[in-house]
């Protein structure tokens, strides 16, 4: 009691709280960015969720979470600079009236993308049966014209190209084109190609195969033996393969070795 009235004896605050807007429930939704485990991600897959059934209105998606219009559609404007949602104005009968046309919004393949998927499972089930009825050739053999399919649009590319640092470049870029975020550091007198993501890491860890290949495919197509030193499926933070004597592919000049792989001496050649 002591506090409020000390609180209220003075004019100046007690204005400032006066015109201070009450905390609403839009508050938590009118984060500027998506962050993972934020309570503005969350929402916004929420507002996601809503779209997959029907399109919808800023409106009527603010009926259903309960939250205000204008915190949707500052969503809404994020999911469409996303390419993950469009919009179009809702036709209306008669004179338009005063203020901003109503849209309604559907989602896009960017967009659903977004939602979980069991990409992972079907991928390991599938390995399963095939390697249930085919036994671990099939298995190797699957995972070989998989690696091959990763460098096969920049074949005739690599053909024209002798030198080794020229290929690893190559190769990076045809890795980066198929998800997996590489790149290229000059180490010790050859390159240490990263890649520091896998779109198939949980499967990988299951079947080792798949990995295996991929080291085969890149030492054939640099024109040497390459070495691996870690990888994404066995717990390292991104895959590292060391191609000797291939200096000049890369833009760092750092080293960048795995440390857990250093530690734990876990080479593969």
């Amino acid at each position: 009691m002591k506090t409020t009235t000390q609180v209220q004896g003075s004019t100046a605050v007690v204005s400032a709280s006066a015109s201070a807007p009450a905390p609403g429930p839009a508050t938590a939704v009118e984060q500027p960015h998506n962050e993972p485990g934020s309570e503005s991600g969350s929402t916004r897959d929420a507002v996601i969720r809503c779209l997959l059934e029907r399109p919808a209105s800023a409106a009527t998606i603010a009926v259903r979470l309960g939250i205000s219009a204008a915190g949707v559609r500052r969503h809404l404007e994020v999911l469409a600079d996303e390419h993950a949602v469009v919009g179009r104005e809702i036709p209306v009968a008669g004179p338009r009236g005063r203020g901003r046309p109503a849209k309604e919004y559907r989602l896009t393949d960017i967009g659903r993308s977004r939602l979980p998927h069991a990409y992972d499972t079907l991928a390991a089930d599938a390995i399963a049966y095939l390697a249930e009825v085919g036994g671990d050739e099939a298995v190797t053999a699957f995972a070989r014209r998989r690696a091959e399919e990763l460098v096969r649009t920049r074949r005739a590319e690599l053909d024209a190209t002798p030198d080794q640092a020229g290929r690893v470049a190559i190769l990076r870029d045809a890795l980066t084109d198929a998800g997996f975020s590489a790149s290229v550091a000059d180490v010790n007198g050859g390159s240490q190609l990263c890649q520091h993501h896998c779109p198939v890491a949980h499967v990988a860890v299951e079947y080792p195969q798949l990995c295996q290949a991929e080291l085969e495919v890149f030492a054939e197509v640099v024109g040497s033996h390459a070495q691996r030193l870690a990888t994404i499926a066995r717990g390292d933070s991104f895959c590292t393969t060391f191609v000797p004597g291939a200096a000049g592919s890369g833009t760092l000049h750092t080293q960048a070795v795995s440390d857990k792989a250093t530690e734990t001496g876990r080479i593969t050649s």
